[in-house]
Parts: C-alpha cells; sequence; structure tokens
C-alpha cells in the first residue's frame, strides 16, 4: 500500500514523494526570491498545496529544510558537470561556463540566488558554508591534483560567485557588456592557474 497524507479539509491524498518534492520545490522558489529570512514556512506550504504543520513533519524544521534546498541545487551542477570536471583544460571550461550562465538576459542560478538574498542571515550563511564544503568545494577539489586541492577549489568557486555578482548582479558595464569570447579568454588564464596549482 502506498503511504499517502490527507490535507485537513480536502478529500486529495497524496503519495509521500509527491508532497516532499512539492515542498521542496516551493522551498526553492521561496528561498531563491527571498531568501532564508524572507521566506515563511506558511508561505512555503502554500506553494505546495499543503499546510504549515506538514511541511514541518516532513523537514523538522525550517533549517533543515533550507539545508536540504541549498544541497539539491548542488546535485544539479550547471558548471561543475561530470563532462566538465573531466576537462583538460578546466580553467578554459569553467570559464565558458560562466561566461554563458551569466549571458545578458540570462536567468541567475537558483542556488546563487539562494545564497545572495540569505547571506545577511548568521544561520543560513552557517548552513551554506557546511553545504558548500560537503558539496561543490569537496568535488571539485577531488578533480584537481597537487596541494592545497580544497584551498583552490574554495578560490574558484569565490571567483565564481564574484564572476556572478558583479556581471549578472550589479552589471558592471565591463564585464556585462564584454564580448563573451574575450571575456572568456581574459577568465582562463585565471582560472587554469588554480586548477593546475604551484608547478
Amino acid at each position: 500500500m502506498t503511504k499517502t497524507d490527507t490535507q485537513p479539509g480536502t478529500r486529495r491524498r497524496r503519495n509521500a514523494a509527491a508532497t516532499r518534492e512539492a515542498i521542496l520545490a516551493s522551498a526553492r522558489q521561496a528561498f531563491a526570491r527571498s531568501g532564508y529570512d524572507g521566506a515563511g514556512v506558511r508561505e512555503i506550504a502554500a506553494g505546495a498545496g499543503v499546510t504549515a504543520m506538514l511541511v514541518n513533519r516532513y523537514f523538522g524544521s525550517k533549517e533543515r529544510l533550507f539545508a536540504e534546498v541549498v544541497a539539491a541545487t548542488m546535485a544539479d551542477p550547471t558548471i561543475l558537470t561530470p563532462a566538465n570536471l573531466a576537462s583538460p583544460r578546466l580553467g578554459e571550461t569553467i570559464a565558458k561556463a560562466l561566461v554563458d550562465i551569466t549571458r545578458t538576459g540570462a536567468t541567475p542560478l537558483d542556488g546563487f540566488l539562494i545564497m545572495i538574498h540569505s547571506a545577511s542571515s548568521r544561520r543560513a550563511a552557517e548552513i551554506a558554508c557546511e553545504q558548500i564544503e560537503q558539496g561543490h568545494q569537496t568535488v571539485l577539489a577531488g578533480a584537481l591534483q597537487g596541494n592545497l586541492a580544497p584551498q583552490r577549489a574554495a578560490l574558484i568557486l569565490a571567483f565564481v560567485a564574484g564572476v556572478q555578482i558583479m556581471r549578472q548582479v550589479i552589471g558592471l558595464p565591463a564585464l556585462a557588456e564584454a564580448e563573451p569570447e574575450a571575456l572568456a579568454r581574459l577568465m582562463a588564464p585565471l582560472l587554469q592557474r588554480l586548477v593546475d596549482g604551484e608547478p
């Protein structure tokens, strides 16, 4: 028998896995739009078509829900894909991918928006730090050879986030209006140096 949940006041029955995914999807949108402090459990519940009580039953707390949402954004990477990580010129590959995701008219990635809009919350920053360290940083460090791989991976992530902010959020003209191929050529050696490490 499939486990189901019945929302109070209705006869609609929900599959547990589908309910969980609906809550995660709603939370992802809410955190991307309003950040950790700005998104409320009731808003998230309404977006998923459930009650706030049900959100807490599935995730225990807003903190745990936030952590799962952040982890989910990292589980489906845009830059650190297996194919990109296997590139013999990883720095160049990251540079091209970064230019592409920050191109004019592109919608900022959910994970990036969640981080930007939640940065002022100390608790959200702690959760994000833990998830980044266990997620993107560990994955990227694993693809690097040589000494100080975790530090080099962290610097690459900082570089990527900085370009996203300056080019896509602030819209600094020198970056936002730059010719894509020229911008990628400028960034590639910097990123490749971090990829290669010390001679």
